[in-house]
């Protein structure tokens, strides 16, 4: 078999490289230092569109165009780039595909958490070699970051905010000085032109780390929104359902636009306190609702219907996951759910079996 297609999820560069080449080779527009792409074309690449001799770039996001813009510009400056914005709003997609658009190297990245230390941010050092021969550069492991200060790439930092406030601190010297001192060898890595760092953030989970005001300056921060539209939002859907059923070989037709837009259209009412029209007030649960999550809820009844059924999703596919998805609290959340079936979905003649699917699980 041939080993790229045993690669679950293949990082932005491998998977998009056609059409970052057909951007490198029709991008007649200045480069800063160190960068793969021009501006223009990292936008062109994230938003889509459609090159002069008529290929097209598919879209990776659907939003503000302006938005993209703006961090694209921050990190063509000295500025650090904060993506800050509640779960669900593909502030680690949209880092993920700038890195790869700009740096051509997406990986270099240190995944935020409450246990984290400051040499993943920095540096470790292998113990064997440090115990045999002491500090020397041999001995030392680079992280991510240094390793993106000393070739000149974007190297990227998800859940900034969970990261411990003292921990976070140790990337003010790097994103003011652009330098890593490693004083243990009496020397420091100086950050080649090419190099920033792209940061996430959401301020709804459980602990969360308040940035200090320092740090705070060091970056400019881009604000993600939850997708303006039930259109939109469900165009965003299927477009990542798609993506990852090819990739689980799960077939398109198995996740019909009917049902994405039935999960999505429940995620938004319950995350807003209203139904579409606006003439029914409801009660919002503790869970977040995204459109990852909505992702996640069709993707599972993909599966559900493609293995234990006739292959397209039905009601009773997607029934377990939306309620696993709503019900974070067994207590509140499922009150607020079993109101929201009986108030809207009960009323909705078109909703009848999904109504008496997720009647089923409670």
């Amino acid at each position: 078999m041939n080993e790229a297609l045993q690669i679950l999820r293949p990082p932005a560069e491998a998977a998009y490289a056609a059409e970052l080449n057909a951007l490198a080779a029709a991008d007649t527009h200045p480069r800063p230092a160190g960068w793969r792409l021009s501006p223009w074309a990292v936008v062109t690449y994230i938003m889509g569109g459609a090159l002069p001799d008529g290929q097209e770039i598919e879209p990776k996001y659907f939003g503000d165009r302006r938005l993209i813009e703006i961090a694209v510009a921050t990190l063509a400056t000295d500025r650090a780039l904060l993506l800050l914005g509640i779960p669900g709003t593909a502030k680690t997609w949209v880092a993920e595909h700038l890195a790869a658009a700009v740096s051509g190297d997406s990986t270099l990245l240190v995944q935020g958490s409450a246990g984290m230390s400051e040499d993943l941010l920095r540096y470790g050092w292998n113990y064997a070699r440090l115990l045999s021969d002491g500090p020397s550069e041999a001995a030392l492991v680079p992280s991510p970051v240094m390793h993106a200060m000393q070739h000149g790439k974007i190297a990227r930092v998800e859940e900034l905010s969970r990261i411990p406030s003292d921990v976070q601190d140790t990337l003010i010297t790097i994103l003011s000085e652009k330098t890593l001192p490693v004083p243990e060898l009496n020397t420091a890595v100086q950050a080649r032109q090419g190099f920033n760092v792209i940061a996430t953030a959401n301020d709804r989970d459980k602990g969360v780390n308040e940035l200090s005001s320092a740090l705070k300056r060091r970056f400019n921060t881009v604000v993600m929104p939850l997708p303006a539209s039930l259109e939109e939002e469900v165009a965003i859907v299927q477009n990542r359902v798609e993506k990852t059923g090819r990739a689980l070989q799960l077939p398109v037709e198995s996740a019909p636009l009917q049902e994405i837009r039935r999960v999505v259209t429940i995620f938004r009412e319950l995350r807003s306190g209203k139904t579409e029209d606006g003439r029914t007030r409801v009660k919002s649960p503790g869970s977040t609702l995204s459109a990852a999550e909505a992702i996640s809820v069709v993707t599972n009844g993909q599966a559900l219907a493609v293995h234990f059924g006739d292959g397209v999703i039905k009601a009773a596919d997607v029934a377990a996951g939306l309620t696993g998805a709503i019900i974070k609290d067994p207590t509140q959340d499922a009150i607020v759910w079993k109101e929201y079936l009986e108030v809207v979905v009960k009323e909705r003649s078109e909703w009848k079996d999904l109504y008496r699917a997720c009647k089923d699980l409670l």
